[in-house]
Parts: C-alpha cells; sequence; structure tokens
C-alpha cells in the first residue's frame, strides 16, 4: 500500500517536472515556438509574459529616472547615478522580444489589468531615448574629466607661485596656470561641467590677470637676463686658451654684444634692472678685452704677411752685387715688422722664428 504510495507520488512529480520542462521549452524566445502556443494556449507563455511585463515597467520607470538624473543633473553624482540607470534600462529593453511586439499579450494584461502599450514605436523611442543619454553621459563624463584636470592644474599652478622663490619657477607656475585655465576652456558650455567651470574660470582668470601684471617687468627681466647669462656663458667659454684667431675673436665679441643688448633691453621699472646694470659693466669690460684681442691678432697678422713679402722681395734680388749696407738695410725692415707682431697672438711663435734667423743674418752682415 505504501509502495503504491509512494510509486504514485513519484508519478506526480514526474508528471509535474515534464509539465515544467514542455513550459520552460514553450517559453524559450524563439519565434518558431512561441507565435504558435500564443495563438493557440496563450496562457502557456504566462512566464514570457510577467517577465515581458517586468522588463517594461522597470525600462519605463528606469528611462524616466535616468532621464531627470542625465538632463537635469545638477552635480556629478548625478551624472554617475543617471549613468547606471541608463545601463540598467538597456538591460530591460534588451530582455524585451522585439519580433514579439505584433503579438501583444492580451490574456495576460487582461487578468493583471495592464497599462502599457506594448508597440514597436514606444520601444524604438525608448531605444533612442536610452542612445542619446548615453552620449549625453559620455560627453558629460569626458567633460567632468576635463574640469577636474583643469582645476587639479590651476590649483598646483597657484601653490606652485606662492612657494616659488626664483623668477623662473614663478614664470613656469603661471604657464601652468594658464594651460589649466585653457583646459577650462575646452569643457562644452552646455554641459554641468561647463556651467561649473565658468564660475570656477571667472576666479582663476581674475586672480591670474592681478599676478601675472604684478610680475609682468619681472619675467621680462629674468628672461632677458638669462639670455644674457646664457650669451655670456658661451663667449667665455669660446674664450678660453688662447691665443686664437681673428676671426674667432670677433665671434667671441658678437656674443658679448649680444649678451649686452640683452640687458639693454630691460627697462629701469623693471625689479631686474639694477641686476643687469652689474652684469651690463661686466660684459662690457669683456668686449673691450675681446675687441683689444682681435685688433692685436688682425696687426700681428698683417705685420707677419707683411714680413714675409718684404723677405721675399729681398730674396728676390741679386745680393751678390750688393753692398753688405744695403742688404743690412733690407733685412732690417723685415726685422721691423716682425717686431710688430705682439705675444699672445697666433703668429707670434712663427714671428719669433724668423726673428731670431733674421737677426742672426743681421749680426753676420755687421
Amino acid at each position: 500500500m505504501v509502495a503504491r504510495t509512494f510509486g504514485c507520488f513519484g508519478s506526480a512529480i514526474a508528471v509535474v517536472a515534464g509539465l515544467a520542462g514542455s513550459i520552460w521549452v514553450l517559453n524559450l524566445p524563439y519565434p518558431m515556438i512561441r507565435w504558435p502556443v500564443a495563438k493557440t494556449a496563450p496562457l502557456i507563455l504566462l512566464p514570457s509574459y510577467i517577465k515581458m511585463d517586468h522588463d517594461y515597467r522597470q525600462a519605463v520607470s528606469l528611462v524616466a529616472q535616468a532621464d531627470q538624473l542625465v538632463n537635469q543633473a545638477t552635480s556629478a553624482s548625478d551624472i554617475a547615478l543617471g549613468e547606471e540607470k541608463v545601463t540598467q534600462a538597456q538591460v530591460h529593453l534588451d530582455g524585451l522580444p522585439v519580433w514579439f511586439l505584433g503579438y501583444y499579450p492580451r490574456g495576460y494584461c487582461g487578468f493583471v489589468g495592464c497599462s502599457w502599450q506594448f508597440t514597436l514605436d514606444e520601444f524604438e523611442s525608448a531605444r533612442r531615448e536610452i542612445g542619446r543619454m548615453e552620449a549625453v553621459v559620455f560627453q558629460e563624463r569626458n567633460a567632468q574629466n576635463l574640469l577636474e584636470e583643469g582645476t587639479l592644474a590651476v590649483e598646483s599652478a597657484q601653490q606652485a607661485y606662492q612657494t616659488s622663490q626664483v623668477g623662473a619657477d614663478r614664470a613656469t607656475a603661471l604657464a601652468n596656470w594658464q594651460r589649466g585655465m585653457d583646459k577650462l576652456n575646452e569643457i562644452p558650455p552646455e554641459t554641468l561641467a561647463g556651467r561649473q567651470s565658468a564660475t570656477k574660470l571667472q576666479a582663476y582668470q581674475r586672480d591670474y590677470q592681478q599676478v601675472s601684471g604684478n610680475v609682468a617687468g619681472g619675467n621680462r627681466s629674468n628672461t632677458l637676463v638669462d639670455a644674457a647669462k646664457k650669451f655670456a656663458y658661451e663667449a667665455a667659454v669660446a674664450g678660453q686658451n688662447p691665443p686664437h684667431s681673428a676671426a674667432t675673436w670677433n665671434r667671441i665679441a658678437n656674443q658679448w654684444k649680444t649678451a649686452i643688448a640683452r640687458l639693454e633691453a630691460i627697462p629701469i621699472e623693471d625689479p631686474g634692472y639694477s641686476e643687469a646694470q652689474g652684469l651690463l659693466a661686466q660684459y662690457q669690460n669683456n668686449l673691450g678685452v675681446v675687441q683689444e684681442n682681435a685688433a692685436k691678432e688682425e696687426a700681428s697678422a698683417r705685420a707677419l704677411e707683411n714680413a714675409k713679402a718684404k723677405n721675399t722681395r729681398m730674396l728676390g734680388r741679386d745680393l751678390d752685387s750688393m753692398a753688405a749696407n744695403q742688404i743690412a738695410s733690407l733685412l732690417q725692415e723685415v726685422i721691423d715688422e716682425l717686431e710688430k707682431v705682439q705675444p699672445g697672438t697666433t703668429s707670434y711663435a712663427e714671428a719669433s722664428r724668423l726673428l731670431n734667423l733674421a737677426n742672426q743674418k743681421l749680426a753676420q752682415l755687421q
């Protein structure tokens, strides 16, 4: 008796399981299965209708919430929450079987009292709204990133300017400040971040103009002094280990002149004027030394060439037919030119060698 009872109970379970499996199969989201069932036994699709009704109600609700959060946002958190609602709404819209739009679940709605209209136009409208809000969220996210980057750049530059002691560091801070404001200007004005940045930008620009106006003269003088120092450094390096040719000395002189011109361009009202005057006196003195070296080099090279030319002319004459005093006179002219060659020039070593030879020959004639 018990065995028969359990046997009957087991059979019932098997029948229920079979029915559940059949209902599950008939509710699979395939048109070739659902369409015939919807026509002949629509109540079998009750699970599908329940899910469709749930997805529809959620999609409508979430689209409305997302629209309020995204299009009427007052903070970045509204945008973030709106993005979540858009994603959730998209999931529920994806759960609606578009192919089944022509088979409105009248039986189910008659039983539970559906108030929604499951139409293709409504579905496509929701899709478009979701797509539009996804684009808005994407733009708002990028705008928020620009707002954060620009704000951080400006505030970091402000702090760097306040703590800097060197003019070049302040100039760098101001440049970073300007780049931060440029980034804020890139934010589309129709976005939430654009509206938020407008107020920040006004304050940043006001402070920047005040600070940059105070340091404009200092920046100008610092830039000119730094440039002058660079030219002076190159001139000093080039002038090491003399002697040099006249062309080299002239090139060094031009570098000193350029450094001096930079210092002379600093107005008297600039903060760096006093420093520039001290450097200017030093550089002008250095220029004078270089110009003297160039002049000595040119004169010595000219004297050496003249001596060589006179020696060549003397050797071209018939010395055997000339008296000793005549040869000595010609040789003395060569010696006079060689003695004009100054120490510390590129011509001095050769001139000294030729001068020794000339003096020896002159001594032999006497």
